[in-house]
């Protein structure tokens, strides 16, 4: 099940929602959030639900006989290593055994069978927050968790269960005991999870219908201008998707009572490289840097190697294809050369380095999109003059023409305008004045207003279009 079908947004949520606030206590409403995410997730994942308990159970056991040594003053370490070694076998036999199979055969002439085994849906995000939580029982940043029933519940949580953000267990530890939902966190959530849904309905599927009529047919007859204009709907499609995405985690989990982190600040506003894997999938970013750059020594020893481990398996974090690889390891060579020279790129005009960062960014999207080489080298080959269909053909001239709204819609929206916008208005609606109540009412209105626009509108599309999964889902 995703957030954008008519399933889950006329059934599944508001039945989810009654009954989540018609049971009284938070042990009961506990119950029907865990209830709620195992169905969410046996949704389209039946046989895999199993998997999802067994690697909680695994997990939950882990920091309980961590718990159990802490307490008899014995090593913490072989329970460690063995969860550790636990999670990475089950992540590498189902998203990986098929890659390092074929990629064998291919360097010794062999044939052996390549395993076809489908790829359990959120597996890299769940796998991520349940081995954070046993590294963090480890450290003793966090507290053991003695009821199994609580701890599933963090790792299965349905609104970031299938595609993030990663949360940390010490980010909602305190929640799982004690929480509350205001008015004000249900009238926020509502807000963020309908521009969520806009901007992943509305926006990101459009881009995506205008990416793969560009990218995904054959590059003999392909444009320059045809093919950088794929390449750009690409660029935004992955970010209004992804962060549609996490708006619609966020406000689902604030309406619970759940306060996650930002997983996205305005990437594409970047001003360095670095600046940009500040603001990109946050979560993910910070947990390479606390549990992978960091114990290889991070800034204090073997930094250039510690960074490239980080972004090698970075970049193969995202999916069982070398391109990733090759991906991870583009944004590891610009961050080594980067590195020396911010000091004189902040001279520069923030705009020209914010041109510039975004120019690295798409290329850097265009070796993510394809997982063929050849292809990707094709690609390349027609965004760099070297087309086979010339610069500008009269087809693709009347696409760009017919999208440019979009693209526009595209450059502001993932600009610092509509949090300026959002922001000037609340604080208009704010002001003291003779009317304070009004203004506040006013600005209630106009945003339930908007709400209603949002899924209104991505209703009608959902109609039209039918199922429309997001982007992340298969990585």
């Amino acid at each position: 099940m995703v957030f954008s079908s008519l399933i889950f947004l006329f059934l599944f949520l508001p039945a989810c929602l009654l009954c989540y606030f018609l049971v009284p206590g938070l042990r009961a409403k506990n119950a029907v959030l865990l209830a709620f995410s195992i169905v969410f997730y046996a949704w389209g994942e039946p046989f895999y639900v199993l998997l999802l308990l067994a690697n909680a159970a695994m997990n939950y056991a882990a920091g309980l006989l961590m718990g159990r040594c802490r307490q008899r003053g014995k090593s913490l370490k072989p329970v460690l290593v063995g969860a550790v070694v636990l999670n990475l076998l089950a992540l590498g036999v189902f998203k990986y055994a098929g890659l390092f199979v074929s990629t064998f055969n291919d360097l010794t002439a062999l044939s052996l069978p390549v395993p076809q085994i489908a790829l359990p849906i959120g597996i890299s995000f769940y796998t991520f927050q349940a081995m954070s939580y046993v590294v963090d029982v480890y450290r003793d940043q966090v507290g053991v968790q003695r009821s199994y029933g609580k701890f599933l519940l963090y790792i299965s949580l349905f609104p970031q269960l299938i595609a993030g953000p990663i949360v940390r267990y010490s980010d909602i530890e305190v929640q799982l005991h004690d929480r509350h939902a205001s008015g004000e966190d249900m009238f926020y959530g509502l807000l963020r999870f309908a521009t969520g849904l806009g901007k992943k309905i509305l926006i990101a599927d459009r881009c995506y219908s205008v990416a793969t009529q560009l990218l995904d047919g054959s590059f003999t007859t392909a444009t320059t201008v045809g093919t950088w204009l794929g390449i750009l709907m690409f660029t935004f499609q992955i970010y209004f998707d992804f962060s549609g995405y996490s708006d619609m985690a966020i406000g689902l989990g604030r309406i619970f009572g759940f306060k996650y982190q930002e997983n996205f600040n305005l990437p594409y506003t970047a001003k360095s490289i670095t600046d940009f894997w500040r603001r990109w999938h946050i979560s993910l970013s910070s947990f390479f840097r606390d549990y992978v750059y960091i114990p290889l020594g991070g800034n204090r020893r073997h930094r250039w190697l510690s960074l490239l481990i980080t972004w090698a398996l970075t970049g193969l974090w995202h999916g069982a294809s070398w391109n990733f690889l090759l991906w991870g390891l583009y944004f590891y060579v610009l961050l080594m050369i980067e590195r020396p020279l911010l000091k004189k790129l902040r001279r520069w005009p923030a705009a020209l380095r914010c041109l510039l960062t975004m120019f690295l960014v798409v290329i850097g999207w265009t070796i993510f999109y394809f997982t063929d080489f050849s292809r990707l080298l094709q690609a390349m080959g027609a965004m760099f003059g070297f087309a086979g269909g010339g610069l500008l053909s009269g087809q693709v001239r009347i696409l760009l023409l017919n999208n440019l709204p979009l693209l526009l819609l595209c450059v502001l929206g993932a600009s610092s305008l509509p949090r300026l916008l959002g922001g000037a208005f609340g604080i208009l609606c704010a002001q003291p004045g003779a009317a304070p109540k009004l203004r506040q009412r006013t600005y209630v209105v106009v945003s339930y207003v908007f709400c209603v626009a949002l899924i209104a509108l991505s209703t009608v599309s959902l109609v039209g279009s039918g199922f429309s999964a997001f982007l992340y889902y298969r990585f």
